[in-house]
């Protein structure tokens, strides 16, 4: 099978000048073990290259795990490294093999990737064609394989700039009482950052930065860095002057090394303190003034301009988006080429796939329909070859067609918003069966290759609803101007999860959705009728009264119940630190999100419901999401009937106390009425003996 693996995983290399190793694992790069199914199949991995990486002397590690139906001494493994034969050898007998490849510089391609295949021949029994299609025919490429990539300074100063700066960056650093726009700058800079890391990005304020970060973004008008920070900045803005500046310099850090050693039989810990040369990395996202700031910050969302900077700062007289953003110009029809799509030449017999992923917010709106044309070209069968054509959609058989002499397929379907989701895995599969006896004589004779430009997904019409889902999100917000709000108290806790939210409400073919930011004290009340409104509040700010079509109201204490067993799940009185989130529609019919948080932990709280709501959710109808820093997610679906809401100060004392205790009240009570009858019916008994007597 060939799998083309589109994540690219990017690898930050510091050295000191002694050529340290850094060891990086699959697994940290974002790949868990990694299965190659079939008698002849193959996986790809790209890994991105930073200018600190001495590739003369770096390795990769490779681990695999064959079958253990195999012939071994039959079956070989392949590594391709750079489009250039690198391995090639037969398995051994071992459950997990290793392969030690060197690396040079010859194996980076230009734009600084290093591309890894690998290409199994796998045999089980001595006839070929009966190997064909035995499922126990697979490799695993295991997640502990890793890169040993040696760091070295020496081209430090002239390799980085800030065109490849970001895929270096650990964290986002911005003043300890941030304005609206140092928050923008922290959401555009998150964004940046996401489409380029697989980890997660840490956001501080500058009083809680930890030393061991040293390779970060700091935001922040130039006349409110500290003096310090001040001093780094060598490039002076302007009023109305932007400015991106990245300060480089090589740091000396002590550190204590801890190794084992036996002594008479015993193992002892023993310490050393050692010193390392490492770099550091500052980016400055700044500006001379509030205007001249908004342009560095309005660059941030503009990547022509950030790959296209090749020095070490960058000072921005004029910058704007003007992004084009129509529905029939790259969002209603989309070629697979589009989506990240490449021409795969197919040869062999069997299964062979091409494997595509696309989502929802690719299409300017939430489609009800999509139709997948496929559009390919193929080895004309000869008479007696048995040939098909078959499409998957997140692993389920959507479609299957008999392929013929023409050698030509145009085919398609159309799925309802049953069967895709937020996020889809497309596969095509030609299976190709040569005539009975010639198999032997068969296994290069076909081939097939997909038109990724001429083959589309068309969404025919949006999915539109009474009540607004999760399951829109964040297609909702794509038309009309969105708003950011943000209680101004709890401003400096929001800065994580509003990088979640612009990086997600961009993240898709034709990122154009440039929200404007505001403070709840400072919106008016006809504003939520005229933009799209994603909140981030506390529970006590006033703004909430403004929402009545919320399918919460917090003026009111309120608990809320899992549907399937009644026991309570969240409480607005619940001291662990929890978010919630609620996305509806407004009084305008504009889409509106708004988030709360409660607890200690605000900032966590706040993170965690901004990333709950763009995961790929069960449900169509989830409009109430509720999260808590322990990673437990709860969904709700609330509407003016739900039994699953109850709001506590409604019901009075008495009420409640029923409600608490009616089960056993009632109990008490039948077993009264037991009692009565028994005292009753031995009353009787004994009148009628008196009576006999």
């Amino acid at each position: 099978m060939n799998k083309f693996l589109s994540l690219l995983a990017f690898v930050f290399i510091l050295s000191t000048a002694s050529k340290a190793q850094n060891i990086v694992t699959f697994k940290a790069l974002g790949h868990d073990d990694d299965v190659i199914y079939g008698m002849s199949g193959a996986n790809s991995f790209y890994f991105k290259i930073t200018p600190l990486t001495e590739m003369n002397g770096s390795k990769v590690v490779l681990y695999f795990e064959p079958s253990q139906a195999l012939l071994k001494d039959r079956s070989y493994i392949n590594v391709v490294i750079n489009n250039k034969p690198a391995y090639s050898g037969r398995m051994t007998k071992d459950s997990i093999q290793r392969i030690v490849l060197n690396l040079t510089r010859a194996d980076l391609s230009n734009d600084k990737f290093l591309k890894i295949q690998i290409k199994t021949l796998l045999t089980i029994t001595d006839d070929i064609c009966r190997d064909l299609d035995n499922p126990a025919m697979w490799l695993k490429v295991k997640n502990y394989s890793y890169l040993s990539l040696i760091r070295s300074n020496k081209n430090f100063f002239d390799n980085v700039n800030i065109s490849n700066c970001f895929d270096s960056k650990k964290a986002i650093v911005y003043p300890a009482n941030p304005t609206l726009h140092d928050l923008k700058a922290v959401a555009w800079a998150y964004a940046r950052l996401k489409k380029t890391q697989t980890r997660d990005i840490m956001v501080y304020d500058e009083t809680h930065l930890p030393d061991s970060v040293r390779n970060y973004i700091k935001v922040g008008n130039i006349s409110a860095l500290t003096t310090n920070m001040r001093e780094l900045v060598k490039v002076t803005p302007q009023n109305g002057q932007g400015l991106f500046y990245l300060h480089k310099s090589v740091v000396t850090v002590t550190d204590t090394n801890t190794r084992m050693v036996e002594t008479n039989g015993v193992l002892t810990a023993i310490k050393t303190a050692t010193q390392e040369s490492l770099a550091k990395e500052v980016l400055f996202v700044t500006g001379g003034d509030d205007a001249g700031y908004e342009k560095a910050i309005t660059a941030l969302g503009n990547m022509n301009i950030l790959n296209s900077t090749y020095g070490d700062y960058l000072l921005i007289e004029k910058a704007q988006n003007t992004f084009s953003k129509t529905i029939d110009e790259n969002r209603s029809k989309l070629s697979l080429k589009q989506i990240g799509g490449v021409s795969d030449f197919l040869s062999g017999i069997g299964s062979l796939k091409s494997a595509y992923s696309f989502k929802n917010s690719d299409f300017s709106f939430t489609p009800k329909e999509v139709e997948i044309r496929f559009v390919a070209n193929y080895s004309a069968l000869n008479p007696g070859d048995r040939g098909f054509f078959n499409i998957y959609l997140n692993g389920l058989l959507i479609s299957s067609e008999k392929l013929d002499g023409t050698g030509k397929l145009n085919t398609g379907i159309t799925i309802n918003r049953y069967q895709h989701h937020k996020y889809n895995t497309l596969e095509a599969e030609f299976r190709f069966y040569p005539t009975s006896g010639h198999c032997k004589d068969s296994f290069t004779n076909f081939f097939a290759e997909v038109d990724v430009d001429k083959s589309y997904l068309e969404s025919k019409n949006p999915f539109v609803t009474s009540d607004l889902s999760f399951y829109q999100y964040p297609e909702a917000f794509n038309t009309g101007t969105t708003r950011i709000v943000v209680t101004k108290d709890y401003a400096k806790y929001a800065a994580g999860a509003m990088g979640e939210i612009i990086y997600e409400l961009n993240n898709n073919i034709n990122a154009n959705n440039f929200p404007e930011f505001v403070y709840s004290d400072d919106i008016p009340s006809t504003d939520l009728k005229k933009y799209n409104i994603i909140a981030l509040l506390s529970k006590d700010d006033k703004l909430l009264k403004e929402f009545r079509d919320a399918p919460i109201n917090f003026e009111k204490d309120f608990r809320l119940y899992r549907t399937d067993n009644n026991t309570p799940v969240y409480s607005l009185s619940d001291t662990v630190s929890a978010g919630l989130a609620q996305i509806f529609y407004g009084r305008s019919n504009n889409a509106t999100l708004v988030i709360t948080a409660t607890g200690v932990h605000v900032g966590e709280a706040f993170l965690a419901a901004s990333k709950s709501i763009t995961e790929q959710l069960s449900t169509l109808s989830s409009n109430v999401c509720i999260s808590d820093v322990n990673s437990n997610k709860y969904l709700f679906n609330i509407n003016k009937s739900s039994e699953n809401l109850e709001y506590i100060d409604t019901k009075s004392g008495l009420t409640r106390f029923w409600d608490s205790y009616n089960l056993y009240i009632l109990l008490g009570i039948l077993i009264l009425i037991l009692l009565s009858f028994l005292y009753v019916r031995s009353r009787v008994q004994k009148s009628q003996d008196l009576f006999n007597d």
